[in-house]
């Protein structure tokens, strides 16, 4: 096993441009994964990756031995882990993998979430890993959201992404015009109460970016628009915190 620990090495400099830049992610079609739980997922449904990176200090884990039994890995000083700078606290293990596409073609008649530009990366994947766990199959993700397949956004989904067709650069006005269930949109004017809404069959739900909420087209061409009752003090709810809300009032419908 290898050891690398000066950043002129080809393959960290080939790491950190992945690391820091969405165009060479996509040039390249590769992503980094950060973390055991994250790489199992990954596995779990594509097989084993092509390269494991761990850092020199977390060959000390008797879990993290345990998984690298028998597996060719690159062992990273620490201080290049860190300089990766993928997470705030990194694992101490990176898979490099082919950036899973989606195999199927958008759907216009099973259930979906709509990402109106979002731009936080902790909040797209809290989003994804919200949809996949309400048991939605599908995400679409229009220009100006954080790329759904960077490091950070890996993380914060936790192997959403492996259980979900995303779709991004999507033109969302379009897919909304064309889609045979209800699209549903979260906003204040002209909108009725969630738990007084109807929502049956297939919905798409539409959210929107950090402050500024669903842009104006999307909430016109929406069939139904909904608000979350709060009765504090508190006027607004994180764009996460609100699909998680909306998304299992939907799932408790369903299983009632």
């Amino acid at each position: 096993m290898k050891l690398i620990q000066s950043r002129d090495n080809p393959f960290f400099k080939s790491l950190k441009r992945l690391a820091e830049s969405g165009r060479e992610r996509r040039k390249t079609g590769q992503t980094l994964l950060d973390g055991l739980h994250l790489v199992e997922a990954y596995e779990a449904v594509f097989g084993l990756v092509d390269t494991l990176i761990v850092a020199e200090s977390a060959l000390a884990s008797s879990e993290m031995a345990r998984f690298l039994d028998g597996r060719q890995t690159v062992l990273l000083a620490d201080s290049l882990m860190r300089d990766l700078g993928l997470v705030d606290t990194p694992s101490g293990l990176l898979a490099l993998v082919k950036t899973p596409g989606a195999t199927t073609a958008i759907n216009r008649e099973n259930d979906a979430i709509l990402l109106d530009g979002v731009q936080d990366p902790g909040n797209v994947g809290t989003l994804l890993r919200t949809a996949a766990a309400a048991g939605i199959k599908q995400a679409l993700l229009s220009p100006g959201c954080a790329s759904a397949w960077s490091p950070k956004v890996l993380r914060a989904g936790q192997g959403a992404h492996f259980a979900l067709a995303i779709h991004e650069e999507v033109d969302l006005c379009t897919f909304m015009a064309d889609y045979k269930g209800t699209t549903v949109v979260t906003c204040l004017d002209g909108a009725t109460a969630l738990y007084a809404a109807k929502l049956d069959g297939a919905i798409a739900w539409v959210f929107g970016a950090e402050g500024q909420g669903v842009s104006p087209d999307l909430i016109a061409a929406a069939a139904l628009r909904v608000k979350i009752p709060m009765p504090g003090a508190v006027e607004s709810l994180n764009v996460a915190a609100a699909a998680a809300v909306c998304l299992f009032e939907m799932v408790r419908r369903r299983l009632t």
